[in-house]
């Protein structure tokens, strides 16, 4: 297994250590101690994939589990988000509503033979979803800082849906070639 393969699976174990520090309330600096793993975990999505690509170790099991890796976490996040009354339910279920027709739509393609990478549209949402996850994630109650949290949190839900259509537009042959 390759070091980018490696750093992915790392993050999916890093899921578990993440929710424990954010719902604990007992443990001291826990939302901070939280924020860390969670900034550590989305870093290692950047190092990966430039790993990969530097030194040509795209394998077929990266291109699927690195954004899996990526909604287990975001998606994880969110939920216990909505949990500490920190985003509203009816966005994070758009978001991971998303993530499962994406999911659907991949195991379609991969019965086919056929491996999706994530698209540049996709690797957006995904930045804006982390960025929004750890405004909210801090819960800094400024008023300027609460503009931004509704800001991003509105634009991880445009780009969830453009990213979406785009991602079912460019692949709808998929759909047409099922065995």
């Amino acid at each position: 297994m390759n070091l980018p393969n490696k750093l992915t699976i790392l993050r999916v174990c890093m899921v578990p250590a993440f929710l424990v520090f954010l719902m604990v309330p007992d443990i001291p600096g826990g939302k901070w101690i939280a924020l860390g793993v969670f900034i550590a975990a989305s870093l290692t999505d950047l190092l990966d994939g430039k790993i990969a690509r530097k030194y040509n170790l795209v394998t077929d099991f990266g291109k699927f589990m690195d954004p899996l890796a990526d909604k287990l976490l975001v998606c994880s996040a969110m939920i216990a988000l909505i949990e500490l009354d920190r985003i509203p339910a009816w966005v994070v279920i758009v978001i991971i509503a998303r993530e499962f027709i994406i999911s659907g739509f991949r195991l379609v393609a991969s019965d086919n033979g056929v491996v999706i990478a994530a698209s540049w549209w996709g690797k957006i949402k995904t930045v804006v979803q982390m960025i929004m996850t750890c405004f909210l994630i801090a819960d800094l109650d400024f008023d300027v800082i609460n503009v931004i949290e509704q800001i991003l949190i509105y634009a991880a839900l445009v780009l969830t849906v453009v990213s979406l259509v785009d991602y079912l537009y460019k692949n709808r042959s998929v759909l047409g070639s099922q065995k």
